[in-house]
């Protein structure tokens, strides 16, 4: 049975995002959240430890509810489950794929001791600059789980459909050639559009289209906002180099290499065996090929 319909695919296209229900088990979520909890040492009944930055390290691996935790079984369990694979190749219409290794976030209630967890932002995931032309559709996808219900004012993911509607090449010719960071949505953009906030249930799916400028917003609620970054996206032909370097940074439980992924220097997660792959996770790891998998 299909995840997406004909409609979400059109209001994939024309808005940058979709919304995908009820993808990944509520026990998958509820494991995950309970691994950020043990990462960082806090309490989730005591929310005096949650503007803490985990055990051990100072404020700078706490920004913006960014954690350094890529390698425990839980996200694992979530990365390889088959309906998280199925939304992403409806959406893409493409089978063989790989599956980022990335991060998550718990951002906690706004607190003035706290700034630097009480800020919302919206960018680009993309230098539009390098954006090809004619503009390729989608551009890159990117994706969120929600480990937890997130409501409106709870600071979770959000977008600016609108924009993305506006966003043609004479607008990309005429508006970012000139800018001095073209990853960043302009506060005199950002007023001539309204930035919508996504509320969802746990173990909800958004996708959005790299060119969708979206971020997260400032959690106004009383409680944490969890989430699971995930992407999936073509398997690289022949790139024997990256496949490689796939494998060994689950076989290290090492981070991502690039600016975006400092890693934990506790390494707390180089202290177990790497997480268990199902056949699709190997698939999607790249262990695997995908040969016969369908």
């Amino acid at each position: 049975m299909s995840l997406l319909s004909d409609q979400d695919h059109d209001f994939f296209r024309e808005n940058g995002y979709v919304k995908v229900e009820n993808v990944v088990p509520e026990p998958l979520c509820e494991a995950v959240i309970s691994d950020i909890f043990d990462h960082t040492g806090r309490e989730r009944d005591d929310p005096a430890t949650w503007y803490d930055p985990p055990k051990g390290l100072d404020e700078q691996f706490s920004s913006a509810g960014m954690l350094e935790m890529y390698h425990r079984q839980s996200m694992w369990d979530v990365r390889q489950h088959p309906r998280l694979y199925q939304a992403f190749a409806e959406l893409l219409e493409i089978e063989r794929l790989w599956v980022s290794i990335d991060r998550v976030n718990m951002t906690p209630p706004s607190h003035e001791e706290h700034p630097d967890l009480d800020h919302g932002f919206v960018h680009w995931d993309v230098n539009l600059a390098d954006v090809p032309r004619p503009v390729p559709q989608p551009h890159g996808v990117q994706g969120v789980v929600y480990l937890d219900d997130t409501s409106i004012e709870q600071g979770g993911f959000c977008c600016v459909p609108e924009l993305f509607r506006d966003m043609d090449e004479a607008w990309l010719d005429d508006r970012i050639a000139a800018r001095e960071n073209p990853t960043k949505l302009p506060d005199s953009d950002l007023a001539e559009y309204e930035v919508e906030p996504i509320p969802g249930e746990q173990g909800d799916l958004v996708i959005w289209d790299r060119l969708c400028p979206h971020g997260n917003g400032r959690n106004l609620a009383d409680e944490p906002r969890f989430a699971q970054y995930v992407l999936m996206y073509p398997q690289a032909f022949g790139d024997v180099e990256r496949r490689e370097q796939r494998i060994e940074c689950w076989q290290q439980s090492e981070a991502p290499a690039g600016e975006p992924f400092p890693g934990d220097p506790r390494e707390l997660e180089q202290e177990t065996p790497p997480a268990a792959l199902t056949p699709l996770g190997r698939k999607l790891l790249g262990l695997d090929p995908w040969d016969h998998w369908l």
